[in-house]
């Protein structure tokens, strides 16, 4: 379902009624309830674009794979990370990257969003390579990052890149299954020199409202036309978020960005 405006207001869902739906009955039926097995419906996933790899093996299970909420799917969250130190980053419009090394059998992985790939000329593998992410990673192998590609031949190139980058969003510690803080995570890429998302800014109270977060989440890539996603936040220090049930981190996606997509 596309974000639109329908007369001068913003759209992003459907309503239905449940007599359409015959499967459920309505008795049963609670606010919450997940519905998706039911209904057989989910989330479209678009296939990747060729070029992007071979499979190797499925998705190194050590390691998370990275997804974040939305704030307004769960604006609860604003109550638990209110009043604590914060960092607000940049959103690429990329391809999602993982690199670890299995503590199994030693093996390096680079992995997209759903799966480990062959090593060759893809963009996960050139990014190891470009980045020595492998030569890293041997030297604190309990580490793992996970990043966006982004640039030429990616997602349309929203920011508008001569060549493919990498900017690292996550530094994944598998002994502790934590990962780093903020300021930790881009401490350690300086001294890799590897490049970190954009951090738009800082503070040590968050006290941001939904509404002001989405007027935050507006704007264009550096240097660009573009409308950019959004904005990731999450606390400087790493905290537990019961209404999400693991780390708090969420993201806000620009409703600008949103009502000019055209796929």
């Amino acid at each position: 379902i596309r974000t639109l405006r329908l007369r001068g207001a913003l759209s992003q869902g459907l309503f239905m009624p449940l007599s359409l739906f015959p499967e459920l009955e309505s008795s049963a039926v609670r606010a919450g309830d997940d519905l998706t097995k039911t209904l057989a419906v989910g989330k479209y996933e678009p296939p990747a674009p060729t070029g992007m790899g071979d499979y190797r093996a499925p998705f190194p299970p050590m390691v998370p794979k990275t997804d974040e909420m939305r704030v307004q799917s769960l604006p609860e969250v604003l109550d638990e990370i209110a009043g604590l130190p914060y960092a607000v980053t940049l959103k690429y419009d990329g391809t999602s990257a993982t690199f670890v090394i299995d503590p199994r059998t030693g093996e390096f992985h680079a992995a997209s969003r759903n799966q480990s790939l062959k090593d060759g000329n893809n963009p996960y593998w050139n990014m190891a390579r470009q980045y020595r992410i492998e030569e890293t990673l041997r030297d604190h192998p309990n580490l793992a990052l996970q990043g966006e590609i982004v640039g030429a031949g990616i997602q349309k190139n929203p920011l508008a890149l001569t060549e493919k980058s990498l900017f690292v969003f996550n530094v994944y510690d598998m002994t502790t299954a934590q990962y780093l803080g903020h300021d930790a995570a881009r401490e350690f890429l300086a001294k890799a020199r590897i490049p970190a998302v954009e951090t738009l800014e800082t503070g040590e109270a968050f006290a941001y409202t939904q509404a002001e977060l989405l007027a935050l989440a507006e704007g264009k890539y550096p240097a660009t036309s573009n409308e950019r996603e959004g904005i990731v936040v999450r606390p400087r220090t790493e905290t537990h978020s019961t209404a999400l049930g693991g780390r708090l981190s969420f993201k806000t996606i620009s409703n600008r960005y949103l009502l000019a997509e055209r796929d």
